[in-house]
C-alpha cells in the first residue's frame, strides 16, 4: 500500500508560522514528514532542537519523521550542521548530496533525496550497498524513464515520487531574491520572508513562468500528479510526495489521501478543486516526457 509524505518546507517562514503548520500536519493523513532547511544556511528561525522538538510531536502523533539536508553545502557551518543533523541519533535522514552520503554510509540507513540525481539502476545498487532504504526520484524523470529502474532496483529499496508542489529546477551560490532588490547575499535583509511561495516571475505576456526561492529556482506552476496514481501504483511506486505551500497543504493531503485509499471516479472533478488551491496553475508535462510546464488532465497508462 502506497504512503503519503510530506516534503521539507523549502521557503523562509517565520517562527510561529511553521510551528503552527506543523501542529496542523500532526492531524492530517500523512504517513512520513520530512524536516529541516534544504534551501539556505541563513534561513535559521528553527534551530536543530527546536526541529527534533517538532519531530518528537510529530512522531507522538504517528508519522515516521525524516530530517532532510541542505543541497549545497558552502561553508564549514553548514558542515557543522550538516554533520550535526547526520548524528541526530533519533530519526533517519535525507541525503541531498554526496557528502550527506558519505557521512551516513555503512552507519545508519538513509533515504537517498531527488537532489542525488538517480537516473539509473547502477546508481541505485550504489546508494542501496552504502545504506540507502528509499530513493526520491528527481522530479524531472518521466514515467518511461522510471519503469525499467522500478524493475531492476536493489531488494528492499523503496521507490518515492513528487506528486505535488513547485518542481525545484536549480541551486546556485547565488541569492536571487537578495539580488532583485539590489542586495548582496551575505546581506539579504532576509527578503525570502516576504514571499511565503517564492518570488514569481512573469514574462512580457504576464504569464507565469519561473519562482525565486533565495538560491532556488522553481517552477511557476505546480506539478500535480493526481490524475496518474493509477500508472505510479501500477509501477510498485511506495512513496508520494506533496512539497508544502503556505496555504492548503492540509487540504492538498486529504484530497491525495481519498483518491490513494478508494478509487476517485473522476480526476477531472479532484483536478478542478485542486485548481483553485495552487498559486499559478498546474502541470504534469515531465512525468509524460514532455515539456515541464505542460498540462494535460487525462489519465496515462504505463
Amino acid at each position: 500500500m502506497m504512503k503519503l509524505a510530506l516534503g521539507p518546507v523549502l521557503y523562509y517562514w517565520a517562527r510561529d508560522t511553521l510551528l503552527d503548520f506543523y501542529e496542523e500536519i500532526t492531524t492530517t493523513p500523512v504517513d512520513i514528514v520530512y524536516l529541516g532547511e534544504t534551501v539556505c544556511s541563513r534561513r535559521h528561525n528553527l534551530r536543530l532542537q527546536d526541529w527534533l522538538d517538532v519531530a518528537t510531536k510529530l512522531a507522538d502523533a504517528g508519522k515516521q519523521v525524516v530530517f532532510s539536508t541542505q543541497v549545497l553545502i558552502e561553508s564549514e557551518s553548514d558542515l557543522k550542521s550538516l554533520r550535526n543533523i547526520a548524528d541526530n541519533g533519533s530519526f533517519m535522514v535525507e541525503a541531498n548530496d554526496m557528502g550527506a552520503v558519505h557521512l551516513l554510509a555503512g552507519k545508519a540507513p538513509f533515504v537517498a533525496g531527488p537532489h542525488l540525481n538517480v537516473y539509473n539502476d547502477r546508481s541505485l545498487n550504489l546508494l542501496a550497498a552504502l545504506g540507502a532504504q528509499r530513493w526520491v526520484t528527481p522530479p524531472e524523470m518521466s514515467g518511461a524513464m522510471l519503469a525499467p529502474i522500478q524493475r531492476m532496483r536493489p531488494a528492499g529499496m523503496e521507490t518515492e515520487v513528487f506528486v505535488y508542489g513547485r518542481l525545484p529546477l536549480a541551486f546556485s551560490a547565488r541569492c536571487f531574491t537578495a539580488r532583485a532588490h539590489n542586495l548582496p547575499k551575505d546581506d539579504c535583509q532576509f527578503r525570502c520572508l516576504d514571499y511565503p511561495n517564492g518570488l514569481s516571475m512573469r514574462t512580457r505576456e504576464d504569464q507565469p513562468f519561473l519562482v525565486l526561492n533565495g538560491i532556488q529556482t522553481q517552477s511557476a506552476r505546480t506539478y500535480n500528479l493526481i490524475g496518474e496514481l493509477d500508472s505510479i501504483r501500477n509501477m510498485g511506486v511506495n512513496v508520494l510526495r506533496i512539497s508544502p505551500q503556505i496555504a492548503h497543504s492540509a487540504k492538498i493531503i486529504s484530497l491525495f489521501r481519498t483518491c490513494m485509499d478508494q478509487p476517485c471516479d473522476s480526476h477531472a472533478s479532484t483536478l478542478q478543486q485542486m485548481e483553485k488551491l495552487m498559486p499559478d496553475g498546474m502541470c504534469d508535462g515531465y512525468w509524460r516526457g514532455n515539456a515541464g510546464l505542460e498540462q494535460s488532465h487525462i489519465s496515462s497508462k504505463i
